[in-house]
């Protein structure tokens, strides 16, 4: 029996299509006119939607910023990273992977993403929320990992390290590969 296909239909091809249209568009004018200049209604006209499909899309301005895209991708390869890498080394391992596999406009847009959410003041209340989330995230993955606290409470606060070592940079390469050597140094 063959597998089913795993690749998304139209209909979701068409929503990821647009959400990426919508980020592309903020970000290109959050850049040329600044944050608190840009509107939700500019944004969906460069779009070509309407503020309520916007809506859909992101609960908020500031949600625009946030790269939640990568965060599913980045869990499921720190859960299925080589048994023998030590929980650092399976995070570092998921977060370069996942970017590996971005295009070169993927890969751009996370950049402008990230620089942005961290230099948008009014993005600082959904980026603690989105650190919970994260945190929350890996303490579940961590149950799956072969080497990991089996006490709720430890992985708690191993998830919390680690992305604390990501903390405003939470993109591959330096400086989070240096945060998470420097760590794995330390708990050595």
């Amino acid at each position: 029996m063959a597998a089913p296909d795993s690749s998304p239909g139209l209909r979701e091809r068409k929503k990821l299509q647009t959400r990426a249209r919508i980020r592309r568009e903020a970000f290109r004018l959050i850049q040329e006119q600044g944050y608190q200049a840009t509107t939700v209604e500019q944004i969906s006209a460069a779009a070509d939607i309407s503020p309520r499909t916007f809506s859909r899309y992101f609960s908020t301005k500031e949600a625009v910023l946030l790269s939640d895209d990568h965060i599913a991708p980045i869990i499921a390869a720190f859960v299925a990273a080589p048994a023998d890498l030590s929980v650092l080394d399976a995070y570092r391992h998921a977060v370069e992977t996942t970017f590996a596999a971005l295009s070169d406009e993927e890969r751009e847009e996370a950049i402008i993403g990230q620089r942005l959410m961290y230099s948008v003041p009014e993005a600082a209340g959904l980026l603690y929320a989105e650190y919970v989330r994260l945190i929350d995230l890996i303490a579940d993955a961590l149950t799956q990992r072969p080497v990991a606290p089996t006490d709720p409470v430890e992985r708690r606060v191993l998830a919390g390290v680690l992305i604390g070592a990501s903390h405003g940079t939470p993109l591959p390469g330096d400086p989070i590969s240096t945060s998470l050597r420097v760590l794995d140094q330390m708990l050595r």
